[in-house]
């Protein structure tokens, strides 16, 4: 089952609020609140650069923001120069908690055999 067929099977699945506390640095120190996570993000191919993304993207971060969230995070590889872009242009950008320790990293581990 591909992605857009799954998503299409829960609907409900489409957002929501991070049940977990979150921080992000700012100017005064740092603030507390809930983030939202775009965990998975895609346009299918025919659709690509007609400006879907970066629709879809400004009404992530509309409903982060009216949920209260102090930040929305996603993941996006190195290569895909295409999606960084977009999401630069939707104001992200790496980042690091302290700066000293480095920029975030994403990490996984396969479960099962």
């Amino acid at each position: 089952l591909g992605l857009p067929a799954a998503l299409h099977q829960r609907p409900h699945r489409a957002c929501h609020r991070a049940a977990q506390t979150a921080t992000r640095a700012s100017g005064r120190g740092v603030t507390a609140g809930f983030r939202l996570n775009v965990h998975d993000f895609a346009v299918l191919p025919a659709h690509r650069g007609c400006g879907v993304g970066r629709a879809l993207m400004q009404q992530v971060i509309a409903l982060a923001q009216s949920l209260d969230c102090c930040k929305v995070t996603l993941e996006v590889l190195e290569g895909n120069a295409p999606a960084r872009a977009l999401y630069q242009a939707c104001g992200f950008a790496d980042y690091a908690l302290d700066p000293a320790w480095g920029k975030a990293m994403f990490m996984q581990r396969w479960l099962g055999d």
